[in-house]
């Protein structure tokens, strides 16, 4: 099993095993309409190669929530239409919408909780999911995925911090199931057990006292036999934890939680796929080959080509990877790796979605709202001297580095090894200088920088730069 293998996934076949995750880009108004700003940034991921789209939430109620899609009623089914036409139009990638419920938050740091819903508003939920995944299949989607993850409405059902003490309540597995489960049989009943349906939950929800790989097995189980056709694993993203901003409506990603979601750059590579792998052993165990998905910074060619081949998951989800380049499938098919625009996971993009800003790349161009289309004719950007010179100054605890302009350069990557490390990149920069604050006093670094153009195009490296940290003075006596 391979990255570019094709995977059926019930009555769809997808090209490849990479998959663009649900992000949400702000590009529709407030009306939730599809904008020719979003069809642009589907069709992008589609002329860039990925097998399965996942277009942003769309809500399945009308609530005040900013730009976000909308599927609530059949008045929205032609923009979501020509959505899907112009992404089928383009290649053979599979598109599905993510369908999302979610409770009311305030400004003033308020929000609803599960224990507030009546029975008749869950009765409510559980028709408007299914009117929803109807819709999507009207629209001319390759499916639909049920939204079960972070701090959405079926999620918090599914949450061990559900306060509910009736049939739906957070005291027992069973009660925590019951929304998913009433949601799953209304779907089938209105769009057809024939179309691809799959749910994303949280492997681990990582909030005090919420739920662990332990009970994601279990959850899965449970999926698989309600008939899912893939399950997508994400990681916290909860309300629990947020901190809330005066002024500005909780937002449930600037937690640790939200950290483990969108994993900054401090955080490791791959941090979910030992977690995905128990998932996907212990659904085979029970004899469930339902595909499962897994994301979390597995964008590095090496790092997703080991989880798919290694069978810890299916699929691979990369949705800042592809945000930076959506041709990241067709550059890494075609043995062009050293020609992606790499994320160096700044989260400026998590940032813009927090103030329900238009969802961009910091490495994009200035004033791009998508990427900037892929030309392998573009010339690699170049220094003025035939080797560019770096220089790394130590500074106490941190290196300074410095390097001229190259002519063509939309950005830097800099480059560091320790002494007996391999270059690994460590940020990408648009402008000519960097401080390395990650450094340990009495080793020795190697640094270089590689300019690129704004496709991905790298020019000539710079020259290395080695320099030795002075210890700190604590170490004098050791």
């Amino acid at each position: 099993m391979k990255l570019f293998d094709p995977l059926k996934i019930g009555g769809m076949t997808i090209p490849n095993r990479i998959m663009v995750p649900a992000m949400v880009t702000h590009l529709c108004k407030e009306d939730g309409v599809v904008t020719q700003d979003t069809i642009d940034r589907y069709v992008r991921y589609a002329a860039g190669g990925a097998g399965l789209i996942v277009v942003e939430a769309m809500a399945i109620h009308q609530v005040k929530s900013g730009p976000l899609l909308r599927i609530r009623d059949d008045n929205y089914i032609p923009g979501l239409r020509e959505l899907t036409q112009k992404v089928h139009a383009t290649s053979d990638s599979k598109i599905v919408p993510q369908i999302i419920h979610f409770l009311k938050v305030a400004r003033s740091g308020w929000r609803q909780t599960a224990d507030m819903l009546s029975l008749a508003e869950i009765d409510q939920i559980v028709e408007q999911f299914g009117d929803a995944v109807r819709r999507a299949r009207e629209a001319g989607f390759d499916g639909a995925e049920l939204h079960s993850a972070h701090a959405y409405t079926l999620s918090s059902f599914l949450s061990r911090a559900n306060p509910r003490t009736d049939e739906y309540g957070g005291d027992s597995l069973e009660g925590r199931l019951r929304l998913i489960g009433r949601v799953m049989e209304n779907v089938r009943r209105k769009a057809g057990w024939d179309f691809p349906v799959g749910v994303r939950i949280n492997a681990e929800e990582f909030i005090k006292d919420g739920y662990t790989v332990v009970d994601s097995k279990h959850i899965a189980v449970r999926l698989a036999e309600l008939g899912a056709d893939y399950i997508s694993l994400s990681a916290g993203g909860k309300f629990e934890d947020a901190v809330h901003t005066p002024g500005q409506v909780l937002f449930p990603y600037n937690g640790y939680s939200g950290d483990r979601c969108m994993p900054g750059d401090w955080l490791p590579r791959a941090l979910h796929a030992g977690i995905a792998a128990e998932v996907k052993a212990h659904l085979l165990s029970r004899g469930h080959r339902v595909p499962v998905a897994v994301a979390g910074k597995l964008d590095a060619p090496r790092d997703a080509e080991r989880v798919v081949a290694g069978g810890m998951a299916d699929i691979v989800g990369i949705a800042r990877g592809l945000l930076a380049d959506p041709d990241w499938p067709i550059k890494v098919r075609s043995g062009e790796a050293d020609r992606i625009v790499q994320c160096d996971y700044c989260n400026v993009c998590k940032a813009l979605d927090g103030t329900h800003r238009t969802v961009i790349c910091a490495l994009w161009p200035q004033g791009s709202i998508q990427a900037p289309a892929d030309d392998p004719a573009v010339q690699a950007p170049k220094w003025a001297q035939a080797e560019a010179s770096l220089t790394a100054i130590p500074n106490q605890s941190r290196v300074e580095l410095k390097w001229p302009k190259a002519a063509g350069a939309a950005t830097y990557q800099v480059y560091r090894a320790d002494e007996q490390g391999d270059p690994q990149m460590i940020d990408a920069v648009k402008v000519t200088f960097w401080v390395d604050s990650g450094v340990l006093g009495g080793h020795t670094y190697r640094y270089f920088v590689r300019p690129c153009a704004a496709t991905g195009t790298p020019g000539q490296r710079s020259t290395t730069a080695t320099v030795k940290v002075p210890a700190p003075s604590y170490m004098a006596a050791a």
